[in-house]
């Protein structure tokens, strides 16, 4: 396997990163995952955006975009493969210890990993943590994911792949990485990005595509939502026909299932949309 690391391709026994790397101490960094299909990512240019956006919300000096696309291209060349993980991470660099930032500049890492298509619907649960609207860190996709580590171990234990969390109001926020989507009466709704969700590339998509609703929505719309998906980059439109202990329809709904048809067409027909 080869990785990039700063300024080129390295194998992945010598693709080293110093211990007082400033996203390991302390987890100051920034990442992206992208689907990779027989050596494209999908969505790129989003998911640079993205970076980029997170970079300035953190503080971060502005990631070269033309540098993180050439080394995209390189990782995906050198490791073929037909379905894969995309992940970029950018972090604060070489640092002292403790949360002030050193002056020897970031650090870049780009590595695929090999995936599998994810099964057509899925298993929910909620936490009892909440998503902090209003913290620094609302909306960036940072490295800092252990509240996400201990989320998802709970909905593994009760055989789920994902957990939803309220934010600090009580309304429906996000999973641990990925978005939610709810169908009431017919209509399909998502959280707006005021509520605190991570602005995903996959929701952002499938908002523009089926016309979903951005909506504030208390937590308590999972026991009465008339069918329910998530978004991710790996996910796609994935159904859930489990949430906590009520059960859905095992297949996708109609809105669902439409919602997938439509994505999977319209990814389909561009790969950098």
């Amino acid at each position: 396997m080869k990785i990039w690391l700063n300024d080129g391709l390295r194998d992945e026994d010598a693709a080293l990163v110093s211990v007082f790397d400033h996203g390991l101490t302390v987890g100051d960094g920034i990442f992206e995952t992208a689907k990779a299909i027989d050596g494209r990512a999908f969505a790129l240019s989003r998911h640079l955006d993205r970076l980029a956006r997170s970079a300035a919300g953190l503080g971060l000096p502005a990631p070269d975009l033309d540098e993180v696309r050439t080394a995209c291209t390189a990782v995906l060349e050198a490791n073929p493969m037909p379905l894969g993980r995309l992940r970029i991470t950018y972090t604060g660099g070489l640092s002292p210890l403790g949360s002030d930032r050193g002056n020897t500049g970031t650090t870049l890492v780009v590595a695929l990993g090999e995936a599998t298509r994810r099964p057509d619907s899925t298993a929910v649960v909620t936490v009892p943590w909440t998503r902090n609207e209003r913290s620094a860190l609302a909306g960036l996709k940072t490295t800092s994911y252990a509240e996400n580590v201990v989320a998802l171990a709970r909905a593994r234990e009760q055989d789920a792949s994902e957990a939803l969390f309220a934010n600090t109001a009580g309304s429906l926020c996000e999973g641990t990485g990925s978005n939610v989507f709810v169908v009431l009466d017919g209509v399909l709704h998502t959280p707006p990005l005021s509520a605190g969700p991570l602005a995903g590339i996959t929701r952002a998509l499938a908002v523009e595509w089926t016309g979903a609703r951005e909506t504030d929505l208390p937590l308590d719309v999972l026991e009465r939502a008339d069918e329910v998906f998530l978004t991710s980059s790996l996910r796609d439109v994935q159904a859930v026909h489990r949430v906590d202990g009520r059960e859905l329809p095992g297949v996708a709904g109609p809105v669902t299932a439409k919602a997938m048809r439509i994505f999977d067409e319209r990814a389909g027909n561009d790969l950098d949309p």
